[in-house]
């Protein structure tokens, strides 16, 4: 017992460090941004905030920037996810078939994962802006346009399409990663059967391959979705929300309000309705995912 009890308190004591960090930096700021969510708190009222009860809420769901923030997130979301995990797939599915030269296409398509987000944010507005270098080859070069297209000045057909095309283009990496290490771990042996009960490729992918990875698929597409709406820094250094806030995501909408007008209670209310979005739509993910399997 007297040496159980000493094991206990020293792994209390090696885990205490962490826990500490842990509650300073992440479980009390989550708290106080609970709080702050309840109150006008604001750079007027610093010293001195006042209790508002679910105010901040209310102007939040009312605010038709918010509305198109959402509605951009939810799109962005949409597009980018589905993009990267049939692509990842699809990649995966070739290098798990190739036998030579595998680890070098497996680095070339990951370079994207690792490349900053700053830096291929800017490149790709130098390669869409006005006077970038996508319209300097459509009009110097092949000739097709006689002036320059206005890529990043308008909502769908401009910024957030280029957020988009980044979003996807950087997270194929990372799904080819996941897919492939999937993958690998099923039987050579149900494909064996399959192809001896006369399965093709196509059916041996729906039936064999699709149902062994299922697991991976939801991980995939519950990780890709919190992703695609905590998006930030592609949507602020491509566009910064222009024209008049149109291409705003939610992170970026509620950087706005927090550090250009100092509305901290109301991005603090604006974080918890994004969490419960993302916590419902896990949740119907999960589900539907658990009644596939039935």
């Amino acid at each position: 017992m007297k040496t159980s009890k000493k094991s206990r308190i020293e792994i209390v004591l090696l885990l205490l460090p962490g826990l500490l960090v842990f509650g300073i930096f992440t479980v009390y700021p989550i708290i106080k941004l609970f709080i702050m969510s309840f109150f006008q708190w604001d750079f007027g009222s610093m010293f001195g905030q006042s209790f508002i009860g679910l105010e901040n809420y209310r102007e939040v769901i009312q605010d038709k920037y918010f509305q198109t923030a959402f509605v951009n997130s939810l799109i962005y979301t949409l597009v980018t996810v589905p993009g990267q995990m049939i692509l990842g797939l699809l990649i995966a599915l070739l290098l798990n078939k190739i036998a030579r030269f595998k680890v070098g296409y497996r680095v070339l398509y990951y370079l994207p994962v690792i490349t900053s987000w700053v830096v291929a944010s800017l490149i790709f507005k130098y390669v869409f802006n006005t006077e970038g270098l996508l319209n300097y080859f459509l009009t110097n070069v092949i000739h097709i346009t006689i002036q320059n297209v206005h890529w990043l000045d308008t909502r769908w057909g401009g910024g957030l399409a280029v957020a988009m095309l980044l979003g996807i283009w950087k997270g194929i990496g990372w799904n080819m990663v996941v897919f492939l290490a999937a993958l690998q771990t099923v039987p050579n042996d149900l494909y064996e059967a399959a192809s001896i009960d006369g399965a093709g490729a196509i059916n041996k992918f729906f039936h064999v391959t699709l149902p062994s990875i299922r697991g991976t698929i939801l991980f995939a597409l519950v990780m890709l979705t919190i992703g695609g709406f905590n998006v930030f820094t592609s949507t602020k250094m491509i566009t910064g929300g222009e024209p008049g806030h149109q291409t705003d995501v939610i992170l970026t909408w509620m950087y706005y309000k927090a550090f250009s007008t100092g509305a901290f209670g109301y991005s603090a209310a604006l974080s918890f309705i994004t969490t419960i979005v993302l916590a419902c739509l896990a949740l119907i993910q999960f589900k539907m995912m658990r009644q596939e399997d039935k």
